[in-house]
Parts: C-alpha cells; structure tokens; sequence
C-alpha cells in the first residue's frame, strides 16, 4: 500500500511509515492510500466475534502493509489498555431506549474521542521514524480547537525522540479543556495560546509545515516536523477501527440482520471524524448514510447541501467549542477521491480557498457527495434542550456536541423519513463540558456563581454519575505552560521552545 498527495506536485508515492512520519505531503497536499482495501462480508462475519483490539489489527494491517502484524498488535496493544480505557470494550454502543445508539468514543484517558487514535499514533510515528532510518528528532505541531491538544499531549508525553508543540484559541475552549492542556506534564512538551480562533492556530501551523526557509533550518538542527492533527495519516487511519466495530458489536448482539445498512451521525467541525467512516464505508461497511452535524459554524453544511464552501462568513463561539471551525482541513481528502483523484482540480479549489476564501465544486463530485452525505446544524438552544430531553426521557447524559448529532439526526428523519437504524457518534464525556450540561440538566440557578470544577461535582451528585479519572483535581494542579502568540508570531514561538526543551 502506498500514499500519495492530494495535490499531486509531490511526485513520489510514499509508504505508510514515510506518510505518517511527514505527517503533510511537501506540496501542502495530504497524503491519500493509493487504493482503499476491500473487506468482505465473509471478513466481516469472522470480525464480529473479534474485540476492539483485534478488530483494529485486522483493520490497521490493509492499510499499514510495510508493518508486519506483530508491530501493529504491539502498537495496538500499548494504545488500548485497561489502565488507559475505563471500559473493556474500549469503544461501547450504548442504547439508552429503544430509538438510538451511541457510539461512546470518551472512555479513554482525556475523555475524548481523539483519545481513540492519539493512544496509538505515538507508537506507530516512533516505528515509523525507526523504519525509515530517521536520525533527527520530530517535532510534533498541533492546533486544536480543546480535546486533540491534550490527546496529543497526553499520548506523546516523554516519548523519547518526540517534541510536541500544542497551539490553542486562547479564548475557544472550556476551562476544563484549558486546565488539562496549561497543566500538562512532560519533558518534551510545550502549550502556547494563540490570539485567535481555531482557524487561525490551524492556518499558522499549516504555514510553519510550508516555510520551506524554516524547515532547512530544522534539518540542520536535528529536528523534522510532523502532525498529530488528523491530516496525519497515522491519526485518521485508527478512526476507521471504531466504525467497523460499532457495527460489528450491533451484529453481534442480534441487532442488525446480515448486510443490514446503517447511518452514523458524526459531529464534525475539521471533517476529519466523519471522514474516517467514509473510509469505512468505501472499504465495504454497509453504511446507508453519513449525517454530518455541525453548529451554527455551518460551513460544512452550506457546503454539502450546495457544493460551495465559503468560510466567509462571521465566525460564532459556541457551547461546543470544538465544533468551532471554519476550515475542514480533512475536506480536501473526500474530494480527491469523490472528484476521481484529479489533482489539478484539488489544487485549484485549495487555491481559491486561500485566496478568497470561497470554492465550487462541479456539479458531479457535488452529486456524488449528495448521495453519501446529509447535513443539518444545531444552535445553542436546541443543544441545551437536546440535552435536558434525552436526559428526562431515559436518564441518558450527553455532551454538547453529542447533543448536536442527536438534534441534528431528529432533523434528518423528519426531512427524509429514513427509518434505517442510526449511531450517533457521541464525542466527549458530559463532564468535559459541564457547564453547559448542568446548565441544561439541572436549570441556570444552578449554575450561576459556579465556575466548571465546582459544577462537575454537582453534575455528578445529580446524576449519579462518576468524574472521569482525567477530569479529578485539575484546578489543583500547577498551570506549567503560560505562553501566548498571536498567529503571526507561531513561528517564533517555536523557535524559542525547541531551544528550551
């Protein structure tokens, strides 16, 4: 199996380990397999039986075909522990009523989902550096929108030969996200807030990767630079893992019938969550349709629903603050393969992208897109409602951005009247986002005066739930990064912490 670039001015086609160590193709471009392997519903039957972790070995090996199966088991084995997942299944399918499935993707040490892939990414990016015959140390540089900073933290902390650089809005994420990242622990690792959105941190580390001036110089210095962010290959490939194991679970306890399709509601603000089930489904997955569901930074959906993007348009803080994103990095990806692999296109729709801020697609790939994705958004009062809902129906408690999905999913069947079973992808614990889910739960009185540490203890008396083991005494411990930038000032950013750690 072998990678090339969406972009196609980066000729060379790269091995897994090769795409995974440079984390974005040297043309700006992301690094695509060559063909998407094919699993057969005999390979599924013999799957169902599986758990996670060997389901994620069978799934890993299609498309890491230069690791040999044992360092896939390890990596996988050194990910998914008892010690790092609070749950044996690692990923469990919930059914709180008789309605709907949730997927929970938060049991793991940040109690985010990104947690799923960036327990592992670490290990397959050492092997990666090992087999290519890497000598320089890699710089990991990652901008988050709150739940993949920490993830990434947590997951590259005193891996020996790493950096990891974590840039972050200084305003757009929750408290408990902030506390978990500015108090992070490690030799190797380093927090800075930047003066701006999420795009703005995303856009400066996109440019850092394309200065080609200041990657020479890094080579001189020992160092490569690499992503954790889901541009990398080695952090979308596990996400296709979880999909395949949802449906595999359902089939195992009767509910699905042989070849029965299903829709998996993804919220999704970079596109790259729901972009792993894509894959799933181009593999074989009987998949039905992908629900796109995104807030009032609606830009996925204008997109979907017309087949222009335009990220010109007023950027909202919102209750679910890793939603808050006006640039789909992980886009690029579904239209190279749904615009067949045409480069040129790819590379004139980035352009335009850049430029003004606003792309078309053509007509077919916007056709193509239609037949496999819907889309629909959700404010911040539906969400809060949504929540305080679902949590008197059937004592069920959800996040924010969960909530988006659930509300977003009630759109989709009332516009279509599909009736085919459906996952809501459910992305974070409630308790990582407390106050909004007290605040729904529990009324605005009880919330007033609070700040989030005291409201995760109230959200716990009230529902009986427990504070994840990642969420306990963060207020307690000492703030360690307390560096700011503004997007133009990234760069020097990381020129002084690379000096220092």
């Amino acid at each position: 199996m072998f990678y090339e670039s969406t972009r196609g001015q980066y000729q060379s086609k790269v091995s897994s380990a090769e795409a995974i160590k440079m984390g974005i193709a040297p043309d700006g471009g992301l690094f695509v397999p060559g063909e998407i392997p094919l699993i057969t519903g005999e390979q599924l039957l013999e799957m169902t039986a599986l758990d996670y972790r060997a389901r994620a070995v069978r799934i890993l090996k299609a498309f890491l075909s230069d690791y040999t199966e044992e360092e896939i088991r390890d990596c996988v084995a050194q990910a998914y522990t008892s010690e790092k997942f609070d749950v044996p299944e690692v990923a469990p399918v919930r059914t709180p009523d008789d309605a709907l499935y949730f997927l929970e993707l938060w049991h793991g040490p940040t109690c985010a989902f990104k947690d799923m892939a960036l327990q592992i990414l670490p290990h397959l990016l050492t092997r990666a550096a090992a087999k290519t015959g890497e000598e320089a140390s890699i710089v990991i540089l990652v901008a988050t929108s709150g739940d993949t900073g920490k993830a990434a933290l947590e997951g590259f902390k005193d891996v020996p030969g790493t950096k990891i650089i974590v840039f972050y809005p200084a305003r757009g994420v929750s408290e408990v996200q902030k506390y978990q990242m500015v108090t992070q622990e490690g030799t190797n690792v380093a927090v800075v807030a930047v003066r701006g959105n999420f795009d703005d941190a995303q856009t400066g580390v996109k440019n850092i990767f394309s200065n080609a001036d200041f990657n020479r110089l890094l080579q001189k210095e020992h160092y490569r630079l690499s992503s954790a962010n889901s541009i990398n290959w080695g952090r979308l490939a596990p996400q296709i893992v979880y999909y395949f194991s949802a449906y595999l679970d359902l089939a195992a306890k009767g509910a699905l019938s042989p070849g029965e399709k299903i829709n998996f509601v993804v919220p999704t603000g970079n596109f790259g969550n729901i972009l792993a089930a894509f894959y799933a489904r181009e593999m074989g997955l009987p998949v039905n349709r992908l629900i796109c569901a995104a807030n009032v930074n609606n830009v996925l959906t204008g997109f979907i629903r017309t087949g222009v993007y335009d990220r010109v348009r007023e950027f909202h803080k919102t209750i679910s603050p890793s939603m808050d994103i006006l640039i789909s990095s992980n886009l690029e990806r579904l239209l190279y393969h749904l615009s067949g692999r045409d480069h040129e296109r790819i590379r004139e729709w980035m352009a335009a992208l850049n430029r003004s801020g606003v792309y078309r697609v053509d007509a077919d790939t916007h056709a193509r897109i239609g037949k496999i994705f819907w889309s629909g958004y959700a404010g911040d009062d539906e969400t809060l409602a949504t929540i305080d809902s679902l949590y008197r129906r059937c004592g069920y408690v959800v996040d924010t951005h969960t909530a988006v999905g659930v509300r977003v999913y009630e759109k989709y069947t009332t516009a279509t009247g599909d009736g085919a079973k459906t996952v809501i992808v459910s992305t974070a614990s409630p308790f990582k986002f407390n106050e909004s889910v007290a605040r729904a739960v529990l009324g605005e009185n009880a919330v007033r005066g609070k700040d989030e540490f005291r409201l995760l203890e109230d959200l716990a008396a009230a529902t009986g739930l427990e504070i994840p083991a990642g969420l306990r005494g963060l207020e307690q411990k000492p703030a360690r990064h307390r560096k700011t930038a503004g997007r133009d000032q990234m760069l020097a950013a990381v020129e002084d912490i690379l000096r220092a750690i």
